[in-house]
């Protein structure tokens, strides 16, 4: 028999949730662990090692692309596995703080990628893989909490202000950085114009790779509240039998999942735009270091603005989110991701939409030419449309899954948002090695937006 709204509300009124402390407490997982995302991937450590560790910046996006891949695969393969395990054991928690730990010792390894020692990069590379292998994990079981957290009509508004706290954490780590530890190997005085706390050596780069050490000693600290106020799933089976049970749900699943055509259509969309994202996000920073020739400082308040842009717009996604359906914010962003690429692909010192302008003037005023304002406008654009697009793919999938099989529908929304994350940075490196042009690399994204606006009209 059908269910009526009125039965689903009262239901749901009936649901008690957890106090405002176990919110905040969840929230703040987002605060501790996008750092690593912002510090290491994006604004600081990746370009860093693009143009102090590799040889030069392209052989470094191309090697970054490359392990990006490698982690990838390893993420999509086990995402849903673990999910269905989870799901039958109820437990949560005990898989947060494993994978955590993976993020807390890969990022500190970080501190060791010497500049200009080739030696250190295959260790670079193989921290780097541990430490987004943990993250990624660890946000799969973090993520699969949310229902039991918030009614269904203010899922959209958590996950938006989750994206949003993260943001300001990303923010705040980057001010720390910037502002008091990295400096500019000429000068020795950071953005704040200090001299680097702890002695660090700007000549080295320690500012840059203290953000591994950083990165680690910020997650211990912020996720700490989600394990203390943020209740656990109950728990329901041993791991052994969890694991066959685990098992035997998940072929269940995948037997089942073509004859629900909104979601495998969904996860189909998010697979291939998820890609195309990351890969944006990843290699932002490479890209505007090679095309500019900016530094940690630039690079880092190019972050700082960008962050301050993504954090208006996943606050106010989550909103129209709640208001609008999450299939309405998700296309809406990647319009606008779509048109910020393509401008950005135009773009370089000397000219904006294949219109000459004049260069940067050599140790001028910050973002002082027209070329570098049009760069940071167009990725504030980015930052606003990114946090909405992941928001409401996370909430979408809340509204469509079953609640009883949600940590594995999020192993294979993480499945799907890894499974190619492969082929974007493998896209990118093979294409920039080949015509050793970042330019032509970044290019190849935009055939995976276009590809994911096409999927997500097929979703219902």
């Amino acid at each position: 028999m059908a269910v009526t709204a009125s039965e689903l509300q009262i239901a749901d009124a009936r649901q008690k949730y957890p106090p405002r402390a176990a919110v905040i407490g969840w929230v703040l997982f987002a605060w501790a662990a996008e750092p690593f995302f912002t510090l290491i991937t994006t604004f600081v450590f990746a370009p860093y090692f693009a143009t102090h560790v590799a040889a030069d910046p392209a052989r470094g996006q191309a090697l970054w692309g490359f392990e990006t891949a490698a982690s990838g695969l390893v993420i999509a393969s086990l995402s849903p596995v673990l999910g269905a395990i989870a799901d039958a054991s109820g437990h949560r928690k005990p898989w947060i703080a494993a994978f955590g730990a993976l993020l807390v010792v890969g990022s500190s390894l970080m501190w060791f990628g010497r500049p200009s020692d080739p030696g250190t990069i295959p260790a670079l590379l193989v921290a780097y893989g541990i430490a987004i292998i943990g993250v990624e994990f660890a946000l799969v079981f973090n993520n699969s909490m949310m229902p039991t957290l918030v009614p269904p009509n203010r899922i959209g508004r958590l996950s938006g202000t989750g994206w949003a706290m993260g943001y300001v954490g990303g923010i705040l780590s980057l001010v720390l950085v910037l502002g008091f530890l990295a400096a500019n190997p000429e000068t020795g005085r950071t953005l704040f114009g200090f001299t680097p706390l702890f002695g660090l050596d700007p000549v080295t780069h320690q500012g840059d790779r203290i953000t591994g050490p950083l990165t680690a000693i910020w997650f211990i600290v912020f996720a700490l509240p989600m394990f203390v106020f943020t209740p656990d799933y109950p728990a329901r089976r041993p791991i052994g039998e969890a694991l066959r049970e685990g098992m035997v749900e998940l072929k269940q699943t995948l037997r089942e999942l073509p004859k629900q055509k909104s979601i495998a259509a969904f996860l189909l969309a998010n697979m291939i735009y998820t890609d195309g994202l990351v890969s944006l996000f990843a290699f932002g920073g490479i890209y505007a270091a090679g095309t500019f020739g900016w530094n940690t400082i630039q690079i880092g308040t190019f972050g700082i603005i960008l962050a301050i842009a993504g954090t208006f717009g996943a606050w106010l996604g989550g909103k129209l989110d709640d208001r609008l359906g999450p299939r309405r914010v998700i296309a809406g962003s990647m319009l606008i991701l779509l048109f910020a690429i393509i401008a950005i692909l135009t773009v370089d010192k000397e000219t904006i939409l294949f219109v000459g302008v004049a260069p940067p003037a050599p140790n001028g005023p910050l973002f002082s030419s027209a070329a570098e304002r049009a760069y940071l406008v167009l990725g504030c654009l980015i930052g606003m449309a990114g946090g909405p697009l992941q928001a409401a793919s996370r909430s979408l999938l809340i509204r469509l899954a079953p609640k009883e099989r949600i940590t594995q529908y999020f192993g294979l929304f993480a499945l799907t948002g890894k499974i190619t994350s492969f082929i974007g940075p493998l896209l990118i490196g093979i294409v920039t090695a080949a015509t050793m042009s970042q330019r032509a690399g970044m290019a190849v994204l935009v055939l995976f937006f276009v590809a994911g606006l096409a999927l997500l009209a097929r979703v219902r």
